[in-house]
């Protein structure tokens, strides 16, 4: 991207758990019969998904006087919190980040920070887990649930020695639920990492208030955009799943500038205009961003990972000769 060189980061991917969301709701608008040529369906219309996460290991010291974790993590997944009902709606097959962590090798609290692209209970929920017997928990409160309310109960902080990265226009919507949906955001994923924040505020694609035409390009550059959290880490609103939506950026020990994909493209089969999800709060401002983030990422050669792509969610995107644009796999 022209950025000056920095600190470089090795990185692996971490399965963090496969779960399943409607497909309906899934593709929004995209009638279920052009949808389902190319993505199956179990018996009670939901499709597969995956919680794809990051484990990024720093390569090399830091320059004197910067602080530089060792290990951060991108993404957190569901997490264990939720009750056997809720788990059974989703799917979920009880894997969670700190199993993928522990099979990389790493411990959780060896995570100098986490960087979440929102605070969904699918990507930030597994910032904190249960309680386990013995322990004194962090925070009790009301717990996590799509059912009836339950009883409160104990959590721990998952990594308990990480700063946690989101925007602020995420972390203030998230308290407010400001969402299409009624359960999302959960006190007992959000309140025990309060105070362990570091909230950025990066510039928007376009002014508030504006509204761009459909193919309409951000004024300012993707690099005028970014917000550098850590040292060669850096994120980039995409709004319209949420307002307060980011990617995250940083560069490989192989010379990639990998992003993080976010719930604007969340497999590879989201790739087209007006595949925007039921759950975005802004459809047409997702429609939007896709738009200037699929250039970006062709024109700048950008490797993408997938948020909740169940195959392999790194790619490559390339114009498609069409005025749009395809993806390619790529390598770790």
């Amino acid at each position: 991207m022209g950025y000056p060189a920095g600190m470089r980061y090795r990185w692996s991917l971490l399965r963090a758990g496969e779960f399943r969301l409607d497909g309906g709701s899934m593709f929004g608008l995209i009638p279920r019969v052009v949808w389902s040529r190319s993505v199956p369906t179990d018996e009670r219309g939901r499709i597969t998904l995956q919680h794809n996460c990051l484990l990024l290991e720093r390569d090399g010291a830091p320059a004197p006087g910067v602080e530089s974790p060792g290990l951060v993590l991108i993404e957190a997944g569901t997490g264990d919190k939720l009750d056997p009902k809720s788990k059974d709606l989703f799917a979920l097959d009880g894997r969670c980040v700190l199993d993928a962590l522990h099979e990389a090798g790493a411990r959780p609290e060896d995570i100098g920070a986490a960087v979440v692209s929102h605070l969904h209970f699918d990507h930030a929920g597994g910032l904190t887990r249960l309680a386990r017997p013995g322990e004194t928990p962090d925070w009790t409160g009301p717990a996590s649930s799509f059912g009836p309310p339950r009883p409160d109960h104990g959590v721990k902080r998952s990594f308990p020695n990480a700063t946690i990265h989101a925007q602020r226009r995420e972390w203030e919507d998230a308290l407010a639920n400001r969402s299409v949906m009624t359960r999302t955001y959960f006190a007992d994923h959000l309140l025990p990492i309060r105070d362990h924040l570091r909230l950025a505020d990066s510039p928007p694609p376009f002014p508030a208030g504006a509204t761009p035409d459909r193919d309409e390009m951000p004024g300012l550059t993707v690099k005028d955009r970014c917000t550098e959290i850590l040292p060669g880490v850096r994120v980039l609103r995409v709004p319209g799943h949420t307002w307060g939506q980011q990617a995250v950026l940083f560069e490989d020990t192989k010379g990639r500038t990998v992003v993080f994909t976010p719930d604007v493209m969340p497999t590879a089969q989201h790739v087209g205009s007006a595949y925007s999800l039921a759950y975005d709060v802004e459809p047409y401002t997702s429609t939007v961003t896709r738009h200037w983030f699929l250039r970006a990422a062709a024109e700048h050669g950008w490797t993408l990972v997938l948020d909740h792509e169940p195959g392999n969610p790194v790619r490559r995107v390339t114009p498609n000769g069409k005025g749009w644009y395809e993806l390619h796999d790529d390598q770790p």
